[in-house]
């Protein structure tokens, strides 16, 4: 099944619709009572000459909890929750174009109407989107994707007044835009910590899906610290709170009613709510305004590393006990990693004193750092640990020989090898590896294909097959390949028989 993630950038448009965004709902732990009953009888050892005692038990009762005070939420801060309507124009392709034309769809296919099929342009369009004030004086967060390309931005207040705003900044790395209004004595939110929401609490979710304002859904935290594809920085809350198109930019409230996110994304394969929402927490949201506000964009620190997540066959094949840290799989050249000494195999386990568990964990930290920042890394490398010190750079602005014998192979890694050539080296723009002729066995199940670049093995380059073998020799209950597939680098772990 593929994951679609979809902006929840509302948006009704003149021309068709646009797949809006939805926003993330998260809940607070306050009030939780975590209360045990304990029941216990002592067990006696049994002998030939001692009598038995009753077995013991143990059963523990978590005492129920009342849901918040919704309404009481609602009537507090919901007239702080504005909607957001966009006007523009956007380039859009000759595929978009024909989608969007009811007239070329029902003529499609008939005989010496297709050359009529509409050209790539820009076509007006009217979006809608939420967004909350945190001011007084008129300065409101929403989406960077809910103003997109937007050349009127007009907020609608809960009073239903309609004021015109202007974009004092976006930043899509971190999916977020700041709105001014000209007013004063506005309603403003309120902000929680959303370090402290944990996985379970309950969380409620305010503004206009589909246009329909003031719309107010509840859940809970279903899961926190989510890194979605194509978003570096954001550790997004998950929640089951129903958002659909337009909730994009609206505020996620804790139970004290306490604003800890902006609803951002959905998994969907349909467009509309399926039961997983995302929320960029409210404190990279705020770092980021506070950026916009002082300078009028936001920046952020670059390492310059692929990373990716361990898992348990890959963390004995680098010789840690737990699938803890993030993998680096490939280094940019002349970037802060590289001149750091960061390379290709190493598992970075802290940044400074914030351990680092996933590779989510690492973007959103040195996301959130400013370029020029130094920071210490803790990395794992040839089975021990060592300290890294990182003078973090700026992030790019939005801008033959012998072959193994794959039946000799076939039982233990299932490769079929062979040093590239001068060409191939230019074709897959590296400066060694083994071509993958051939698979079987535990590399096909790990997903290993021909075409294959293996550019190391274990954390060592991989430049002879000679040094597969030495590797294979040792008997490993596993080892991990780093793979090139189409210029993309990752490692893959191979469990062998």
């Amino acid at each position: 099944m593929q994951i679609r993630l979809k902006p929840i950038a509302a948006a009704l448009v003149s021309a068709g619709v646009l797949v809006a965004g939805l926003a993330a709902y998260q809940p607070s732990r306050a009030g939780i009572l975590e209360m045990f009953d304990h029941k216990s009888t002592v067990t006696a050892a049994t002998s030939t000459n001692s009598s038995t005692a009753a077995p013991r038990e143990a059963t523990a009762k978590i005492a129920p909890l009342q849901a918040p005070n919704y309404r009481a939420i609602v009537e507090r801060w919901g007239p702080a929750v504005v909607g957001v309507t966009v006007e523009g124009t956007r380039h859009v392709s000759a595929d978009e174009m024909a989608d969007n034309d009811p007239f070329f769809q029902f003529f499609r296919g008939l005989p010496g109407f297709e050359h009529r099929a509409p050209r790539s342009g820009d076509m007006p369009f009217r979006g809608q989107g939420s967004g909350f004030i945190i001011s007084n004086d008129g300065l409101i967060l929403t989406n960077a994707h809910v103003v997109r390309d937007a050349r009127e931005v007009t907020v609608k207040l809960a009073d239903r007044r309609e004021l015109k705003a202007k974009v004092l900044g976006s930043d899509q790395a971190t999916d977020i835009a700041v709105l001014r209004v000209s007013a004063e004595k506005l309603p403003a939110v309120q902000f929680g910590d959303p370090k402290t929401l944990q996985v379970g609490d309950y969380v409620l979710a305010i503004g206009a899906p589909f246009g329909f304002d003031q719309t107010v859904t509840a859940g809970i935290v279903s899961a926190k610290g989510r890194s979605l594809p194509g978003d570096t920085y954001v550790p997004f809350i998950q929640t089951d709170a129903a958002v659909n198109p337009g909730n994009s930019g609206g505020p996620l409230f804790d139970a004290d009613g306490n604003v800890v996110g902006i609803n951002a994304q959905i998994y969907s394969q349909t467009g509309g709510y399926q039961g997983l929402a995302f929320a960029i927490p409210i404190d990279v949201a705020l770092h980021t305004k506070d950026q916009i506000v002082a300078t009028g964009h936001a920046t952020h620190a670059h390492l310059g590393v692929m990373v990716q997540d361990l898992d348990q066959a890959l963390a004995e094949s680098f010789g840690l006990s737990r699938p803890d840290g993030a993998l680096v799989s490939s280094v940019e050249p002349d970037s802060a990693a590289a001149k750091a000494g960061l390379k290709a195999g190493d598992v970075i386990t802290q940044i400074g004193t914030t351990p680092v568990k996933r590779a989510g964990d690492l973007s959103s930290v040195i996301g959130m750092n400013t370029p020029g920042a130094r920071v210490t890394l803790k990395i794992w490398r040839d089975k021990s640990a060592r300290d890294l010190e990182v003078a973090l750079a700026g992030a790019a602005l939005e801008k033959s020989g012998a072959t193994a014998d794959s039946k000799q192979e076939g039982g233990r890694l299932g490769l079929a090898l062979h040093p590239l050539t001068r060409e191939e080296k230019a074709a897959a723009e590296v400066d060694h590896g083994l071509m993958v002729e051939d698979v079987a066995g535990p590399a096909a199940r790990a997903g290993i294909q021909a075409g294959d670049v293996v550019l190391g093995i274990n954390g060592q380059p991989a430049r002879t097959v000679e040094q597969v073998r030495g590797v294979m020799n040792s008997h490993p209950k596993s080892v991990a390949l780093l793979i090139d597939r189409g210029g993309q680098k990752i490692f893959v772990p191979i469990r062998l028989g």
